[in-house]
């Protein structure tokens, strides 16, 4: 008999900014806020270049093709 539990596998779902923050909504219900001073790249980038994104491995990350920018959701939590 296994008593362990099963691995939840949280994913980013959306992601959208708010004044000078990155708000990242994750699979569970979570939302992460941080400011876009961490990330001079999108702190920088038009509203455009930062709308332009797509999630990579499903939800494991975030990539910005016209900024050449990845954030991963562990670096985020880290």
């Amino acid at each position: 008999m296994n008593i362990l539990p099963k691995a939840h596998i949280v994913l980013i779902t959306e992601v959208s900014f708010v004044d000078e923050v990155l708000q990242v909504f994750l699979s569970d219900g979570r939302e992460i806020r941080v400011p876009l001073e961490w990330f001079p790249k999108l702190r920088d980038a038009s509203y455009d270049e930062r709308a332009h994104w797509r999630l990579i491995g499903k939800g494991i990350g975030i990539h910005w093709p016209d900024l050449d920018e990845d954030l991963s959701l562990e670096g985020l939590l880290a």
